[in-house]
């Protein structure tokens, strides 16, 4: 029975994590414009039953996806996101449906207000990301994907939980500033009703475990 209930949050995670919706309008983020984008990877871990990857690997396909998603807002002030991955596993071929194993990355993030020098949050958010559930990986991934493939999704789908988290924190904890009214039309649809709508979707996605993150 706890087995069912940690398969079928783990599916939950995955189900909540899109990170396709990049070809839309950013979710308002007031003032914010990215900076700096710092992904370290100092004392990485892989997991059991994992692939192989390098940690370079690891931040090259993390500052990818952070630019990706974070480079679309053109706010007024910068704030910088610093990165730490931590673990990760990257699913090897199994017996389907049985045995095959999730994909899921481990990172802590911690986001810089520029102006001010300092963080807006003084212990790093953890967030652990599973593979997005799919037709290609309900088998698991390690039998339809390369190792490439997997961390890309994942870093994407990070990059999306980061975003979520940030979110939160602009609704819950007013950072980084800005209203409506100051939006650009490239970030979003600059309204009241798009705010009311971003913080709903916010308060929705807390109902996710901590370590998750997002949705």
């Amino acid at each position: 029975m706890l087995r069912f209930i940690a398969a079928a949050a783990l599916l939950l995670i995955a189900a909540c994590t899109n990170p396709n919706d990049l070809d839309k309008a950013p979710v308002p983020l007031g003032d914010f414009k990215l900076g700096y984008n710092v992904v370290v990877a100092p004392n990485i871990t892989k997991g059991p039953a994992s692939r192989d990857a390098s940690k370079e690997e690891w931040i090259a396909s993390m500052k990818s996806a952070v630019d990706e998603r974070f480079t679309r807002y053109d706010g007024d002030k910068l704030y910088h996101l610093a990165i730490s991955i931590e673990g990760y596993v990257l699913a090897v071929p199994g017996v389907p449906l049985v045995a095959s194993p999730k994909s899921a990355l481990i990172l802590n993030v911690t986001a810089w207000d520029d102006a001010a020098g300092k963080k807006l949050n003084e212990k790093p958010e953890q967030v652990t990301v599973i593979e997005s559930f799919s037709g290609e990986t309900v088998l698991g991934s390690g039998l339809t994907q390369s190792k490439e493939k997997q961390m890309e999704n994942l870093s994407r789908n990070a990059a999306k939980l980061i975003q979520n988290w940030l979110v939160r924190q602009k609704y819950q904890e007013d950072w980084f500033g800005g209203t409506a009214a100051d939006r650009s039309p490239a970030r979003a649809t600059a309204d009241s009703t798009a705010d009311t709508a971003a913080a709903k979707a916010a308060q929705a996605s807390s109902a996710v475990p901590v370590a998750a993150t997002g949705s």
